[in-house]
């Protein structure tokens, strides 16, 4: 479904992707690792278009993407849940989930944004910088899926999060994926999440993909080499 092809990208000097090759399979979890630094986060905003790339491409659904703008990468069908989450902290709830609307020009949120995370409708007319952490990134997980994407790219979604939460979450991704066949792209470092989450896993290391495999196939020498700090 999402095919990256000898990515490269800078900043300023810095030679931060290094010919990356990817690929993710329809209706597959695939999890990004790697230690910090490493270029995961500059991965998903490239695929996403909101960092540029220096070469290489981006294919999806087989159409090269890579000089398309994120308003229509996201009406082709990504969603994407940035680092930190991003939410509008001045704007209620259903604001929030209101925002992507009006790039398909349609009025409604999809019933089953409330169905996943029913705190959003108990909590609908709260402004989301009142929401705990947990709370606005199940919120930026729905304002992702209003446009009911077909492949999410989340950027490491349980981080700073409270255990119970994160369960929540990792149910909720498990559920879009095995039961509603969604693909996914998460970028995760704790290896218990991932290993629930994800079936396969690729390692990025100083810029360029190292290792790929099926998440049984994650092995404590790949763990000790790329993962451990």
């Amino acid at each position: 479904m999402l095919r990256i092809q000898g990515l490269n990208q800078y900043y300023g000097g810095s030679h931060i992707l290094r010919d990356v090759d990817l690929d993710v399979q329809e209706g597959r979890a695939n999890c990004l690792m790697g230690r910090n630094g490493m270029g995961k986060t500059t991965l998903l905003k490239c695929i996403m278009g909101l960092e540029p790339i220096a070469g290489g491409r981006i294919l999806f659904k087989g159409e090269d993407i890579s000089r398309k703008r994120p308003y229509d990468r996201a009406r082709l069908g990504l969603g994407y849940v940035p680092q930190g989450r991003e939410i509008f902290p001045q704007l209620t709830v259903e604001e929030n989930l209101r925002v992507p609307l009006a790039s398909k020009r349609s009025k409604g949120i999809p019933e089953r944004v409330y169905e996943l995370f029913p705190v959003l409708k108990d909590m609908a007319r709260r402004r989301g910088g009142d929401l705990s952490g947990g709370q606005q990134q199940q919120l930026a997980i729905g304002r992702a899926l209003v446009l009911d994407p077909e492949i999410l790219l989340l950027d490491e979604p349980i981080e700073g999060i409270q255990p119970n939460i994160v369960k929540e979450i990792s149910e909720v991704i498990r559920l879009l994926n095995r039961e509603q066949g969604l693909t996914i792209l998460l970028v995760e470092q704790k290896l218990p999440f991932a290993r629930a989450t994800a079936d396969c896993f690729s390692i990025l290391n100083n810029g360029r993909n190292v290792a790929s495999g099926e998440m049984t196939e994650l092995g404590d020498d790949l763990i000790q080499e790329h993962l451990t700090v």
